[in-house]
């Protein structure tokens, strides 16, 4: 009986965004952990520069070394799309360019996207990826830009009745030309304490909290250094709790889990840097709360139309018990001891189950949505004209 072919699965990682470094700690441990009885990984590390490089034998090791996509740690790749009904993707090498670009082609059966922030998931990526007609794993261009985007995000969360924290949306133009006004509107609508953040950002960069007027300025100005978007969103004392969603049309929610900052909130010293936040999973709250975590992480994802996996982030209310919806994150963390596997390993999928999972549901969508095109083009080649 002949065995069947592994599918070939290009592990995307690095990037431009600021999450650089990030996303290639997730890749490795993605690449670590991918069943090779199932999968042959093809690791392609994305500078910061935006250069594709693929390690000549599929070693991942230059790709990784120095915690950085560096500029000559592979050769020079462009992905293209399979020349005929049902071919693989292609990678490229791309010539003359002086990096050397010694081997022929490769062919990708799917994606996976291990990239977080902007110019990874954002819609950007899986855009190219579409075109290219390749399974990849995650959310398309629709969800991803919107679980990116922290406005727009909040925005569909309240006209899908989610309960969220009280916030304004404004653009760097609007506070460098009237500080004076845009201060007056966040005080009268939000008050202090309150959080200001970029609107397409993640791993907390850019944001600070607000305790007074006299921070109001720096945090701003700080914001609207990394996006022409800003959010402010008023303050509240409340327990953090996150929730994994994994699936397509019919996802699933794990256990949820709490943060313990170590810092005043789960800024990015607090989750890469320092290493003394807490993570309690599952997290130590009455079942009837994780009961209704787990439901609106789900009505989050499906707010979005989100796909694959989706972390979605709650304020618990000290005072009130109130759950509120945070934000989503369409491709959170990925190593290991990341929040999100970890969530469903107590859930009872473990590591590289979960990453198995992951690209399977990549494949039934992309089969998915390739059968729905072949009938719309038989529909209308045997439509009369």
């Amino acid at each position: 009986m002949e065995m069947a072919r592994k599918l070939r699965v290009a592990v995307l990682f690095g990037g431009r965004s600021g999450e650089h470094e990030v996303s290639v700690r997730s890749a490795a441990s993605v690449l670590q952990a991918m069943d090779r009885e199932r999968f042959e990984p093809v690791p392609v590390g994305i500078t910061r520069a935006g250069r594709w490089l693929l390690s000549p034998g599929g070693d991942a090791a230059p790709l990784l070394a120095a915690g950085r996509v560096e500029e000559g740690a592979g050769r020079p790749v462009a992905l293209v799309g399979g020349t005929a009904s049902g071919a693989p993707a292609i990678l490229i090498p791309i010539e003359g360019d002086g990096a050397g670009a010694a081997g022929g082609p490769e062919p990708v059966d799917a994606v996976f996207p291990v990239l977080h922030g902007p110019n990874g998931e954002d819609g950007t990526v899986q855009g190219l990826l579409e075109l290219a007609d390749v399974p990849y794993v995650g959310s398309g261009v629709l969800a991803s830009a919107v679980g990116m985007d922290k406005g727009i995000m909040k925005d569909v969360f309240r006209q899908h009745g989610l309960p969220s924290t009280d916030y304004l949306v404004l653009t760097r133009r609007e506070w460098e030309a009237e500080p004076e006004r845009v201060t007056r509107e966040i005080e009268a609508g939000l008050g202090y304490p309150c959080f200001v953040k970029p609107a397409n950002l993640g791993s907390s960069v850019g944001i600070s909290k607000v305790r007074g007027p006299g921070e109001l300025a720096p945090a701003m100005d700080l914001a609207a250094r990394h996006d022409r978007r800003l959010v402010v969103e008023k303050g509240v004392d409340a327990r953090e709790i996150e929730c994994s969603v994994l699936g397509n049309d019919d996802p699933a929610a794990s256990v949820p889990g709490e943060i313990v900052p170590c810092n005043e909130f789960y800024d990015y010293q607090a989750k890469y840097v320092d290493d003394r936040s807490k993570l309690l999973i599952p997290a130590p709250i009455p079942p009837e709360t994780a009961r209704q975590v787990r439901e609106l992480a789900v009505r989050a994802f499906r707010a979005i139309d989100a796909a694959g996996l989706a972390r979605v982030d709650f304020f618990l209310e000290r005072r009130t018990g109130r759950v509120l919806v945070n934000e989503i994150n369409t491709m959170p963390g990925f190593t290991s001891i990341s929040m999100y596997p970890k969530l469903w390993e107590a859930s009872g999928l473990p590591y590289t189950s979960l990453i198995t999972r992951l690209i399977e549901l990549a494949v039934e969508r992309w089969k998915e949505k390739d059968h729905l095109l072949s009938q719309a083009r038989n529909l209308t080649e045997s439509s009369p004209q």
